[in-house]
Formats: structure tokens, C-alpha cells, sequence
């Protein structure tokens, strides 16, 4: 019962951090914006991403594919952490906000892959 409140509470937590960064993707925010200038990948990185983002935390918040979800949030953190380290810097924008939420849903999905694992097919 408390691994299954656990894996809850990563879901929700990871899910919400996707979910609330939509919001920027998808409004064309400069802040949004200018990190995808700076990666080349603007507009469709930034457009591909969210899309992908939104995807990922249905997955995560569905009992039946949160493994999936799980996995997909991993590749997409893995990315952003990548990027980050790489070319955008880690306190991009003038904190670390983005890179601690990167790194913060990139360990609730390992976690919930470890937890769920038993849901593959």
C-alpha cells in the first residue's frame, strides 16, 4: 500500500511539472522562446516537445500505461538535461528552476519505472 501511494505521488508530482510547463510551450512565452533559439530547435522543438510533454503525463496519470509514461518522461528529462549541461547552462534564465524540474521528474520516473515495473507487456 505505501509503494502504491508512493508511485501516486510521483505520478502527480512529475505530471504536474510537465503539465504546468505547457502553458509556456504552447503561448509562445519569450522565456520558452529564447531556449528553443538557443537550442536551433524553435518552433518545432518547442511545439514537438510540449506535445510530447502532454503525452507523457496522460501516460503517467493512467494506472494501465504510468510504466510508459514513466519511460517517455525519462528520454524527455534526459534531453533536457543534456541540453542543459551542454549549451543552455543549468541556471538558465538567471536560476535553476528548469534544470531542478528536469532532474526532479527524471527521478520520479526512474523511481516509478522501478515501482510499476511489473506492468509491462
Amino acid at each position: 500500500m505505501k509503494l502504491r501511494i508512493l508511485s501516486w505521488v510521483l505520478r502527480i508530482v512529475a505530471a504536474v511539472i510537465l503539465l504546468q510547463t505547457l502553458y509556456f510551450k504552447f503561448t509562445g512565452q519569450p522565456e520558452s522562446v529564447t531556449l528553443f533559439t538557443q537550442l536551433g530547435m524553435e518552433p518545432w522543438g518547442r511545439i514537438g516537445t510540449g506535445i510530447a510533454e502532454l503525452i507523457t503525463a496522460v501516460l503517467l496519470l493512467v494506472p494501465a500505461t504510468c510504466f510508459y509514461g514513466a519511460l517517455a518522461g525519462m528520454a524527455l528529462m534526459a534531453g533536457a538535461i543534456f541540453f542543459h549541461l551542454t549549451k543552455l547552462g543549468i541556471y538558465f534564465g538567471g536560476d535553476a528552476l528548469l534544470f531542478t524540474y528536469a532532474v526532479t521528474v527524471f527521478a520520479a520516473c526512474v523511481i516509478i519505472c522501478i515501482l510499476e515495473r511489473k506492468k509491462i507487456r
